[in-house]
């Protein structure tokens, strides 16, 4: 018991001793096939001349792969290993798409390696043809449930990594954790989800997706927001077509009355004119229009009709 207790100190200094931290300064970056790419490490401590650097590279879809020690002065090929006190410099010369991916620094202190937070690259254009960007949105009742809200930025049919950043309102987030789906033709899917407190999301700020795929600065940009504040807009639009409608159902239910019923709305029924009196008269058709046979107090007066017969 004693024995084991002993390496357990043991094995406990060692880790707690470690005082070294790397830090990659470059979270992205862009650069064009066949061109030089240089990615930075710098550390809290003396590296000893670089020969306990390493370098590994996570492809998309792939597990981290060592693809060179810095122990090899030869330094010839495509990855070249630069050094000062406290840094160190990987080189990739002749660079190429499939050389896109996460590229971080390690360490070797004792049996252990002490990574950095990973820089990453991509080489060329991403997009491709088939290439679109969605922005997914919680389910309300399970964003209840546990307090926080999961959005996700969907990129598909993309050729090599691309550049995926969050903003709330203007202000840039942290970056979101990334899933890769790739398919049969070489094509990935990335999706990019973050979480936020539940007040946050509903508070009725923009969410913002923006995807960079080169080095051109253009970008695809996906907002959203919490479902109720589009739903006021939409209310509001939605009451004053109600009320629109509700007032040309009226006009048109007075309209009738007015014709059918004027008598229940205060005013006198309407009635026909007397028929016009005509006679042939010489084979020619003479009538005269009698507008004037009803006096004031609706009692119908005897006007005889008045013809004339006129010469062919």
């Amino acid at each position: 018991m004693k024995m084991i207790f002993a390496k357990y100190l043991i094995l406990s200094s060692l880790v707690l001793g470690v005082q070294l931290f790397l830090h990659q300064t470059q979270r992205i970056q862009f650069v064009e096939v066949r061109d030089t790419a240089k990615i930075h490490c710098s550390s809290t401590e003396n590296l000893e001349g670089g020969s306990s650097m390493f370098w590994y590279l996570r492809r998309e879809g792939e597990k981290p792969t060592c693809i060179k020690h810095c122990l090899d002065d030869q330094n010839v090929g495509k990855f070249v290993c630069k050094h000062e006190t406290h840094s160190s410099t990987l080189e990739i010369s002749n660079i190429q798409k499939t050389d896109s991916g996460i590229y971080y620094c390690a360490y070797k202190y004792s049996s252990y390696l002490i990574f950095g937070n990973g820089s990453t690259l991509i080489v060329g254009d991403s997009y491709t043809n088939s290439s679109w960007v969605m922005l997914l949105v919680p389910f309300p009742h399970g964003s209840q449930v546990t307090g926080t809200a999961n959005l996700a930025c969907v990129i598909h049919g993309v050729s090599s990594p691309v550049h995926v950043s969050w903003s709330v309102s203007g202000e840039l987030q942290e970056q979101g954790l990334t899933r890769s789906l790739k398919a049969k033709d070489g094509s990935l899917t990335l999706i990019n989800h973050i979480s936020v407190p539940m007040d946050t999301w509903t508070s009725g700020k923009i969410f913002t997706c923006e995807v960079k795929f080169n080095s051109s600065g253009s970008s695809v940009k996906k907002s959203t927001r919490y479902p109720a504040a589009q739903a006021s807009s939409c209310l509001l639009s939605i009451v004053s077509l109600a009320v629109l409608s509700a007032l040309m159902l009226l006009m048109v239910s007075l309209s009738l009355i007015w014709t059918l019923c004027p008598s229940r709305l205060g005013f006198p029924p309407r009635i026909s004119g007397p028929p016009a009196s005509q006679e042939n008269q010489g084979g020619i058709l003479y009538a005269h229009l009698d507008f004037d046979s009803r006096n004031r107090d609706g009692r119908k007066t005897q006007r005889p009709a008045r013809g004339k017969r006129v010469k062919p």
